[in-house]
């Protein structure tokens, strides 16, 4: 199955794959371009979020992926894998950037089932889309150990003997001339449930999507397990059906794949639509779940992460709150806030420090960070932070900002290492200012000029 590998906010153009690269442009075969062509209408016309745009690059018309990582696959079979762009930089490689992503996406609600320490051995030697078909394989093989679930089916039928209840009125309709044949209700055990049928169903559409030898000869194993059992003709209804049992526990993580393979992959984790499967995820959202994810692993208990909070509103008119206040996360310690932090998946530059660049900040966050400030931290004093991903170029924490007008409030920009996992902090006593002692103190650098 062809493909290529790109980075988020790289661009394509139409043209022949022996094109050469150039920077941050690739190529991609005529058809493909279209079909992205229009991709970007289309995400246009349904005002969704853009995860492709035009551009132009080098004099050629040509479409730019926005900060989206992922799979899309084009309706002739043409798979392109999106990586992390800050990834890549840092790890310097295609397989140390998706075992990246791959930890990234153990942090959003959906996606625990990735086995992390299987799915980096893959990543040296697989696409994205193999990775996540070799997991749910897994998962199926797991099924498969423990046998599959049958149950009792109430089922309607000619029989040859008298079993359970015998329906008078479609015997004698359908047997009146046939003394050798009983229309009964009766229950069957049997592995026709809705469980088995969604996972025979999406074993079925795999072996269509993977392009691993591999991943094909383990499908086509697992589907002579199932063959018994019928496919889903509503893979819909069939999950509404499956519900909470202690019994089926060793199910959940194939269900959870399947209910991706088999709802097409929405290109934005649910939202919206798309005509060939494809799973694209928001680098805004993977970064603020990671951050929080391993942030909970860096405080000092009694402290905790608390994410999403949606408590406070910035102002009320007529006994209604308007503009509700939603920091990415809050660190606590009992009842009180002791730190406010939102993630931003945005380059920072520590050279940039005159008053016309800012280190590349954004003066819109500081706004928002104010106004969280003042709204979650106790009689409006404390720390908030933002937090960036850590690059040579900003390695760690600034000096504090300090508002005008609140000058009890302090902002701190942090770097969040994707190499370690953990995010910088000042060195105790570097900044009094700063809650250093709700982090553990192996995880707090050398110090901060």
């Amino acid at each position: 199955m062809k493909g290529i590998t790109i980075h988020e906010f790289d661009a394509l153009c139409a043209g022949p794959p022996e094109l050469p690269e150039t920077g941050t442009l690739r190529s991609v075969p005529a058809g493909v371009y279209r079909w992205l062509e229009g991709q970007c209408a289309s995400l246009a016309d349904r005002k969704e979020t853009a995860w492709l745009r035009l551009t132009g690059r080098e004099g050629r018309p040509a479409v730019r992926v926005t900060s989206f990582v992922g799979v899309v696959r084009a309706p002739d079979g043409f798979q392109i894998e999106v990586l992390p762009k800050v990834g890549t930089a840092i790890a310097g490689g295609h397989g140390e950037a998706r075992q990246l992503l791959i930890d990234m996406l153990r942090c959003l609600s959906g996606f625990p089932h990735i086995v992390t320490d299987r799915a980096r051995l893959l990543a040296t030697r697989m696409p994205l889309p193999d990775i996540f078909i070799s997991e749910f394989l897994r998962a199926v093989e797991r099924i498969v150990k423990h046998g599959l679930r049958s149950d009792y089916t109430s089922l309607q039928d000619d029989v040859a003997a008298l079993r359970g209840k015998l329906l008078t009125g479609p015997h004698l309709r359908r047997n009146m001339f046939r003394m050798d044949r009983f229309f009964t209700e009766h229950d069957e055990f049997s592995a026709d449930r809705p469980e088995n049928r969604l996972v025979h169903t999406a074993l079925r559409r795999v072996l269509a999507l993977t392009s691993s030898p591999a991943n094909q000869r383990s499908a086509r194993e697992l589907c002579f397990v199932f063959a018994d059992v019928p496919q889903s003709h509503a893979p819909a209804d069939d999950f509404r059906r499956t519900g909470p049992d202690r019994t089926m526990t060793h199910y959940s993580d194939a269900l959870g794949w399947a209910r991706l393979i088999l709802g097409g992959l929405s290109p934005l984790t649910g939202a919206g639509s798309h005509p060939a499967p494809s799973l694209l995820f928001p680098m805004e959202a993977l970064f603020e779940a990671f951050v929080a994810a391993r942030l909970s692993r860096q405080v000092v208990r009694p402290v905790f992460v608390r994410t999403q909070s949606q408590g406070r509103h910035l102002v009320s008119h007529r006994e209604q709150d308007w503009f509700r206040l939603v920091p990415d996360i809050l660190v606590r310690e009992g009842n009180r806030n002791r730190l406010v932090m939102d993630t931003k998946w945005k380059l920072l530059d520590a050279r940039l420090d005159d008053p016309r660049q800012k280190y590349r900040l954004s003066q819109p966050d500081f706004y928002q960070m104010l106004a969280y400030g003042l709204n979650y931290l106790d009689g409006g004093g404390g720390a908030m932070a933002l937090v960036y991903p850590k690059t040579d170029m900003f390695d760690r924490p600034l000096p504090p900002f300090l508002f005008s007008g609140a000058e009890e409030l302090r902002l701190w920009a942090l770097p969040f290492c994707l190499q370690s996992r953990s995010l910088l902090v000042p060195e105790n006593g570097t900044f009094p200012d700063f809650p250093d002692d709700i982090f553990r103190e192996e995880t707090q650098p050398a110090g901060v000029d």
